[in-house]
């Protein structure tokens, strides 16, 4: 996450009325916007790794109604308000599948997290992410420490259960 913008609060629809114009993409939490890349860009392991995961996913929905997104699609979290902009993420909602720009409904999110975004992405984000009521999956994917860690929601809609691991394990999402 970015640093906050210099810019009144406003409501979850006022920011997607401005951000369409920016020229720059701002993720909104909280009624504050933030600038997703505060110092110009991504660093290259961060995009090659969420690159290699969109393309396995998306190679294992062939022929499937699902489709897998990649970091310039927003999530409209309808419980908080918040928008977001997931490295990857699954949906297979028919609303989603005909949005222009906010999808509401995905299954599965994936962030890739750096040493600025590991506590926001594992904590306030997170606790956003699983107000999605058809949210299944939440995949951190670190990079710099080699590992991730997969949470899953359980049967009662509201515990979920880790799986961490490292590199060179089997990462399974249902």
């Amino acid at each position: 996450m970015g640093v906050p913008q210099p810019i009144q609060r406003m409501t979850a629809s006022e920011f997607s009325a401005w951000e369409i114009d920016e020229p720059e993409r701002h993720e909104f939490f909280g009624g504050e916007v933030f600038r997703v890349f505060a110092m110009g860009g991504a660093q290259r392991e961060h995009v090659a790794v969420a690159g290699n995961i969109f393309l396995e996913i998306r190679q294992h929905l062939k022929g499937t109604r699902c489709q897998v997104f990649l970091a310039d699609m927003k999530i409209h979290v309808q419980a908080t308000g918040d928008l977001f902009y997931p490295d990857v993420f699954v949906t297979c909602h028919a609303g989603d599948l005909i949005a222009s720009l906010e999808m509401q409904h995905p299954k599965l999110i994936v962030e890739v997290v750096s040493p600025n975004t590991a506590t926001f992405d594992k904590g306030d984000k997170f606790t956003s992410y699983r107000k999605i009521p058809e949210l299944e999956e939440f995949v951190l994917v670190d990079p710099h420490g080699k590992s991730f860690e997969v949470y899953r929601r359980q049967a009662n809609g509201t515990d979920w259960l880790l799986s961490p691991g490292q590199v060179g394990a089997d990462l399974w999402l249902d």
